[in-house]
């Protein structure tokens, strides 16, 4: 009883559940956005706009020419959201350098179960070092143990095969395919893979 009270407390002022705003895995460091960020993310964005653009039903807001005007709107808003609790978007560093090399979060949260989406994309010539793979355990971790959540996910195009391995890698089973769950702004239909990591669920 008092565990549906906590959560439906919790559900109800996301905004005073604390969060720390920093991550720290053995390469990287993932954190909030903050204003000031738009041109280091500007930069890691172009760098790998033709393959964000592969997956416009995925990542619509690849197809928006980037500018370092827009990232920092993207960064400000995203900062907005982390606080607000609504969302809980970060940005990838290196620890060595602090160079931007991607973006991730826990995204689409519903504070009553709790459950959360990770989603995530790497600065191209980043690609292949595992670097994915090494953010999605990192937040899967920090999820279950300290945002109590009961389910995590992850949606990928099904075409997505290096998204679909990170998945696997990292943990996550597949529990079914979205079929034409999807479409793009071109009107072509896509299928969506759903993988997830489920907690211990809560009793009467």
């Amino acid at each position: 009883m008092f565990e549906k009270a906590a959560a439906a407390n919790r559900a109800a002022n996301p905004i005073l559940i604390d969060i720390p705003e920093r991550l720290e895995t053995e390469r990287l460091i993932l954190r909030a956005p903050r204003a000031g960020d738009g041109a280091a993310v500007f930069e890691a964005v172009a760098e790998t706009l033709v393959d964000l653009r592969k997956w416009p039903a995925s990542l619509p807001w690849a197809l928006i020419e980037p500018s370092v005007e827009t990232s920092e709107t993207f960064c400000r808003r995203g900062q907005a959201a982390f606080l607000a609790r609504s969302d809980l978007p970060m940005f990838i560093f290196l620890k060595e350098g602090n160079v931007c090399i991607g973006g991730t979060g826990l995204h689409r949260v519903n504070w009553l179960v709790p459950k959360f989406e990770i989603g995530y994309w790497i600065r191209k010539r980043f690609h292949g070092r595992g670097v994915a793979t090494e953010v999605v355990r990192a937040l899967m971790r920090f999820a279950f143990s300290t945002l109590d959540a009961k389910r995590v996910e992850i949606l990928t195009d099904m075409e997505n095969v290096a998204s679909r391995r990170v998945a696997e890698n990292a943990g996550f089973a597949l529990e079914g395919i979205l079929h034409n769950d999807r479409i793009t702004p071109a009107g072509e239909l896509r299928n969506t893979c759903v993988y997830a990591v489920t907690g211990r669920p809560n009793h009467p």
